[in-house]
């Protein structure tokens, strides 16, 4: 027990120690992914909307004197443009160019002709909107008018309503707001922690046993009198802990800049987890952790430089996405099942939690399988460290 807590705090030290290291690892990857996603969503909002109160400046032409007073309703400066065929005319170099954000074009006779047509008897009225859609302003035109059209279309071959007044209060869709941004959550969260540990296991764990084996300095801890199984606890420990605090980082950069990238629509308040719910998380990451460090650790023992021992690596963050991407297309499952398997139990119990369906059994067995597969891991990573043949590349 004694050499295990000196190996861990030797690991700890080292990385402690340098402060270069403590900032790149802990610290840099929450900072880099909130910075980005925040100037993501910030640029995203600029691109896709408009102001709140914008009014919209069109031209319209052959405006039906029946639809006037309805247009103008719309938020939207309307001016007539009597001009010739408006493909030759200077408005749509002015809608090209910005100046204008639309153009809205009756035919001839529109009411008449609309109201006298019957489907499958020749062709329909067509109403022509132009508009510029690398513009917001100019796409926001463009939907208001559409908008206006298709209720106009419904009004005129309107037969019957379904769910007359859906969107006010009395909706036929009862789905709670906070299962909603619990499914979204589920969704995206589970694959990013799972990316996030993966990438603070990868930090570390290599340099500290196929770095230390390809500098050498490995073959003092292993003359010295302690048990292998301690040297390799420790090192699982020791990694862990700091595997933790870098997915830890990136865990929080990702909560703290995910409303900016969603609209204001998305109520983030309506995800309400309880204190329960985030220890449940927490032990599943904890346990998560472990496993990775173990079998990263494992490949790294192998291996006989950071540099073989990376590339040995990157297959398995393959392994790791693929799983971690299955509840975003509600694949796997497998109930009590996908308990019992290491990693793949994360991804399904993380799911669970996030959209308020996981119980406490099932954390408590994916919590208990994961350790148990890192301690057998930690036995054949003793095992590797009393071999020569492994340790010293014999």
């Amino acid at each position: 027990m004694n050499n295990m807590l000196v190996i861990i705090k030797k690991e700890l030290a080292r990385f402690f120690g340098d402060k270069r290291l403590v900032f790149t690892t802990a610290i840099m990857p929450g900072l880099l992914i909130f910075l980005m996603y925040t100037l993501m969503g910030e640029g995203l909002m600029r691109e896709f909307t408009t102001e709140e109160d914008y009014i919209a400046k069109a031209y319209v032409r052959n405006m039906p004197a029946e639809l006037e007073s309805s247009l103008k309703e719309l938020p939207v400066e309307w001016e007539i443009w009597d001009g010739g065929n408006p493909a030759s005319d200077q408005v749509l170099q002015e809608i090209a160019e910005g100046e204008r954000d639309g153009l809205l074009v009756f035919p001839d006779r529109f009411m008449q002709d609309m109201l006298a047509y019957e489907a499958g008897q020749g062709e329909a009225p067509n109403v022509e909107i132009y508009y510029n859609s690398e513009e917001s302003n100019s796409g926001a035109f463009r939907s208001a008018a559409v908008r206006f059209l298709d209720q106009l279309e419904e009004s005129v071959a309107n037969k019957f309503d379904i769910n007359r007044g859906e969107g006010s209060l009395g909706d036929y869709d009862r789905v709670s707001e906070q299962s909603v941004m619990g499914q979204l959550l589920a969704g995206l969260l589970p694959m990013l922690i799972m990316t996030f540990i993966f990438s603070g296991c990868t930090a570390v764990a290599p340099e500290s046993i196929a770095g230390e084996k390809e500098r050498g300095t490995i073959a003092t801890l292993l003359v010295t009198p302690m048990k292998r199984s301690a040297l390799a606890l420790g090192k699982i420990v020791s990694l862990s802990v700091i595997a933790l605090l870098a997915g830890l980082s990136s865990f929080l950069g990702t909560i703290l800049s995910l409303p900016k990238l969603m609209t204001d629509e998305v109520d983030f308040g309506a995800a309400s987890y309880t204190a329960l719910d985030y220890g449940l998380l927490f032990a599943v990451i904890l346990s998560t952790v472990l496993v990775t460090v173990a079998v990263i650790s494992l490949i790294s023992a192998g291996a006989k430089s950071v540099k073989e021992a990376s590339t040995a690596i990157a297959p398995f963050l393959s392994v790791i996405v693929i799983v971690s991407l299955l509840p975003l297309f509600h694949l796997g499952g497998g109930g009590k099942v996908a308990d019992l398997i290491p990693l793949y139990n994360s991804v399904m119990t993380m799911n669970g939690i996030f959209s308020f369906e996981s119980s406490v059994s099932d954390v408590v067995i994916t919590v208990l399988v994961n350790f148990a597969a890192a301690g057998i891991l930690g036995g054949i990573l003793t095992k590797m460290f009393s071999s020569e043949k492994v340790m010293f590349n014999r």
